[in-house]
């Protein structure tokens, strides 16, 4: 009889060190972008201050990073399997480390923007790898407690993101937000190289660089049209819907490519069991509707309320010490009540959550967003690690580098359409509440910052303007929560339809079996 993957004694005795290099690896990406938000204020300011950067632009700033993430996660998680996790992994923080650097000097928003789709493209390599790793060093009833505390040390960066952001806001330029992630990932390196050990597919397929091209290519002129369409405040624009459905179209096309190549970037075959299906699409919208609501709350904090950077980040502790305390004790809940219970409450309470923003106003008690974070925070911890583990488990260990690319890019795509949509249709009810004087410039209504920028220089009238501007604000943030909290029932629907219910756990793929003997070191 075939006996399961086991872990070589030597790697076992040593698994939790290499946990801990691996959530270390993993926080400098996270912790990227959640310093960003906070700073996305400042560099709105224009120079000397900061770059002067656009509503557009700033939403740039984020998809280009998570475009180009998104993109080439495929070709990521199936070069891991192939050449190494581990020399993917290194060379993904060196890229990393490098794009930091260069979007630390940026001159211009458009600098910035090529900078980070350039630290995208080092952080595709970075997380696929990370859980990839992690399911070839832990045994299987391990699992789920190595991916709940890799999933809680998101909400440990979340936590230290905005307030490291801030602290560096108060004292330094803009760019030492990016500047800090140099010593994180000189640390994760020595360890990387001394701890972390090194694990193949050992039938690998070849790389396919047409359905990467097609990939980006979709995805790109999707998120393009959508951004387009908020910048305009018409949708119907040919400019903003034919790009649209020609992404729709290339997409079309990389999914009928994937269904006939040998040695496709994307394993169409895997979505035909419901329970990876269900799992990557809870993911993907959960993430839609988070970082949609995350992007325009900084601006509630700090634009509207006239909270600091620093101020902004200790405010969403909640949210992350939420998600740290819970996300590791998760599989605890799900053991006694299954996935498709926690997942649905979980994805009901977070709809709740983002629907009870409508309580937030200009004056409204600071406790109510507290408690409102928190409940967010502990509901995304019941989430993401039963669905992570649900689409890791589904797979054999030999295509876990492929899984964790499947897992990551809907994470990411969900998140990049989130900033997307949500962002362009908080931009079009904005504009259409906003009532600029006629002398002021179009491109005045186009944020809150803008208007302020504007407002500003305007005299004893602008200080009338901004009381309107913040009306208006308020208005844009109750339409997209509201969208977001809709996004959030469809999660918990899909759920509750597809997720695995008590006791009826994804069994271990049969290939796992097949391969144990190879695989075993």
């Amino acid at each position: 009889m075939d006996t399961p993957h086991q872990v070589s004694p030597a790697v076992h005795r040593r698994r939790w060190l290499i946990l801990g290099v691996l959530v270390f690896s993993l926080i400098v990406v996270v912790l990227d972008n959640s310093i960003l938000n906070v700073a996305m204020k400042t560099i709105a300011t224009p120079a000397p201050t900061g770059l002067g950067a656009s509503q557009s632009e700033l939403e740039w700033a984020i998809d280009a990073y998570t475009l180009a993430f998104a993109g080439l996660l495929f070709t990521a998680g199936v070069l891991g399997d192939r050449v190494g996790r581990k020399r993917v992994l290194l060379g993904g923080m060196v890229v990393f480390g490098v794009g930091s650097v260069l979007a630390a000097f940026s001159g211009s928003p458009g600098e910035l923007i090529a900078f980070r789709a350039l630290m995208g493209l080092g952080g595709a390599f970075v997380m696929p790898a990370t859980l990839a790793i992690i399911v070839n060093v832990f045994e299987r009833d391990e699992q789920p407690r190595a991916i709940g505390i890799w999933a809680g040390s998101v909400g440990l960066a979340i936590a230290i993101g905005p307030i490291t952001g801030g602290l560096l806001l108060e004292h330094f330029w803009w760019g030492s937000v990016f500047l800090v992630n140099v010593p994180i990932i000189s640390v994760a390196l020595i360890g990387m190289v001394l701890l972390v050990p090194d694990s193949r597919d050992p039938a690998p397929g070849r790389i396919d660089p047409t359905g990467v091209l097609l990939s980006i290519a979709g995805l790109v002129l999707i998120v393009y049209g959508v951004v387009r369409g908020g910048q305009l405040a018409d949708f119907t624009a040919p400019a903003v819907w034919s790009t649209i459905v020609g992404g729709a179209v290339v997409l079309g096309l990389f999914v009928a490519y994937e269904r006939r190549s040998r040695h496709p970037a994307l394993d169409i075959g895997w979505f035909r069991n419901p329970r990876f299906s269900a799992a990557v699409a809870v993911i993907g919208l959960v993430f839609f509707a988070l970082m949609g609501v995350t992007f325009f709350m900084v601006f509630y904090i700090q634009s509207v309320r006239g909270f600091s950077p620093l101020q902004s980040g200790m405010l969403l502790l909640p949210l992350a010490v939420a998600q740290l305390i819970f996300a590791p004790r998760s599989r605890l809940v799900v053991d006694r009540f299954g996935a498709r219970a926690v997942c649905t409450t979980a994805m009901l309470a977070i709809a709740a959550a983002f629907a009870a923003f409508l309580l937030l106003d200009e004056t409204s008690p600071l406790w109510i967003l507290e408690a409102l974070f928190f409940l967010m925070g502990a509901a995304m911890a019941h989430v993401m690690p039963p669905a992570t583990v649900s689409i890791m488990q589904s797979l054999p260990r030999e295509k876990a580098g492929s899984g964790s690319a499947v897992n990551n890019t809907f994470r990411q795509v969900g998140g990049a359409l989130g900033v997307a949509v949500l962002g362009s249709l908080m931009s079009s009810v904005y504009r259409g509440r906003l009532e600029l004087p006629a002398r002021a410039p179009h491109e005045a209504g186009e944020s809150i910052e803008a208007t302020r920028t504007f407002a500003e220089r305007a005299g004893p009238a602008g200080k009338e303007l901004m009381v309107h501007a913040d009306s208006a604000f308020i208005t844009a943030m109750h339409v997209t929560s509201l969208a977001a909290a809709g996004t959030a029932l469809l999660g918990a629907v899909v759920a509750a339809a597809f997720m695995p219910a008590k006791g009826r756990g994804p069994k271990e793929p049969e290939r796992d079996r097949e391969h144990a003997p190879a695989t075993r070191r």
